[in-house]
């Protein structure tokens, strides 16, 4: 997987307060975190854990670019974006990005963006497993099931 320690896919599970480490600079004032956990549900049913799978390579390089994008346009001072891959049980993080930046305006703003953005044209994708033991379901964007 990447060498670049703010951009990780992996099958590891994430370590959020590191990922804010990563990112802490004594030229910002601030750093603000986004940590997606797996939840137990997810339109009105059951949810066991989810399972991520990504085009690796292509992913990478979108992350990397949509990290560059946000540390252009919001002033950062870092970024990061680390994202699981496999199953991710409940309550474990599926995604950390953290950001640092001068002021918390820019942090918060540029935390959204990322979060946004990577859900919706990064190449990950999210199968949920349910508890009432009906067949695993892929999961867009916008969290509604794929028809495949």
């Amino acid at each position: 997987m990447s060498v670049d320690p703010y951009i990780l896919l992996t099958r590891d599970q994430l370590d959020a307060q590191a990922v804010e480490r990563l990112v802490a600079d004594p030229g910002a004032g601030g750093v603000v975190a986004f940590v997606g956990l797996t939840r137990d549900h997810h339109l009105g049913r059951g949810v066991l854990g989810l399972e991520y799978e990504a085009h690796l390579i292509l992913a990478e390089k979108m992350l990397a670019k949509l990290r560059d994008d946000a540390m252009q346009r919001f002033g950062l001072v870092r970024a990061a974006i680390h994202h699981r891959m496999g199953r991710v049980e409940i309550g474990e993080a599926s995604v950390v990005i953290a950001v640092s930046s001068a002021h918390r305006a820019a942090a918060f703003d540029a935390c959204r963006f990322l979060i946004d953005e990577l859900k919706t044209t990064v190449p990950i994708w999210k199968k949920e497993f349910y508890s009432d033991g009906s067949e695993p379901v892929w999961v867009g964007p916008d969290g509604k099931p794929i028809a495949v």
